[in-house]
């Protein structure tokens, strides 16, 4: 079988209506992009879902990490880059960089930012970890591809004192949940950025966000927020879960956000 290159290039649009109030892409239509780059970049390798879902198996995300120095604007083409830096057996290391085209006068693509992610496979039926080198024969291994810099720090151990307070509940429904039938990763980064409201985000920038799944919820299990301020402009978010007929308290997300001051 002819190999393919390591990198995949993606092209997207900043449609308006992904768009916030200040015309700039927010950052879950962005992170949606990401993933769907990873899906695509996968597929083409004979790794990916089209591929896992006939056989009960799937890719879930477990860490996410985007950085960023500006977002792309309405009607913006750009694209993802994307490769897998590193993969053991259970997890995957995945990184990305988003760019547009140089402009008339400049040599240089422009960059927005990059990403860094880590994935696991799982059963479907069981939601077992999935030994990710039985697949193909280990395929993903001609794949890794450890030179390309992507120059952000990994994602964190976001750690959270006794201080966090308690800011929100909300109730989860048939838009949260995703094609592996769980609250789908980019909806969670949606409801932690409406933590912040709109003044805020009309004078702070948000430079780098990460987050990380603990446990899966689903649809109909009520959702808990907490919020500690570290340092100026930078929050740990954690995300509780209360099933329908279990009253326990269950960690499901540990996040942070940082922001700049415009």
């Amino acid at each position: 079988m002819e190999l393919l290159s390591k990198v995949g290039r993606y092209e997207f649009l900043s449609e308006p209506f992904h768009c916030d109030f200040s015309s700039h892409l927010f950052m879950g239509h962005l992170g949606n992009h990401l993933l769907n780059a990873a899906d695509f970049h996968s597929n083409d390798r004979g790794y990916g879902m089209n591929y896992l879902m006939p056989r009960h198996k799937t890719w879930v995300l477990s860490r996410l990490a985007i950085e960023m120095t500006e977002m792309p604007k309405s009607y913006d083409k750009f694209y993802v880059e994307t490769w897998v830096e590193n993969a053991m057996k259970y997890f995957t290391a995945r990184d990305f960089k988003i760019c547009g085209k140089p402009a008339a006068d400049e040599e240089e693509e422009k960059v927005y930012g990059y990403g860094k992610s880590v994935w696991a496979m799982i059963d479907t039926e069981t939601r077992q970890p999935v030994d990710i080198f039985s697949i193909h024969d280990g395929l993903i291994k001609e794949y890794l591809e450890e030179e390309k810099e992507c120059p952000i720090a990994a994602s964190s151990r976001v750690k959270m004192s006794a201080d966090a307070k308690f800011v929100r509940s909300i109730d989860t429904y048939y838009n949260d949940v995703d094609v592996n039938g769980h609250i789908n990763s980019v909806k969670y980064i949606e409801h932690i950025l409406d933590l912040f409201d709109l003044d805020y985000y009309k004078t702070h920038f948000l430079q780098r966000f990460e987050i990380a799944y603990v446990a899966e919820s689903h649809q109909g299990d009520r959702l808990n927020f907490y919020e500690e301020e570290v340092n100026e402009g930078e929050y740990c978010i954690k995300i509780t879960k209360i099933c329908k007929n279990d009253a326990k308290e269950v960690e499901v997300v540990r996040s942070k956000a940082k922001f700049i001051k415009k």
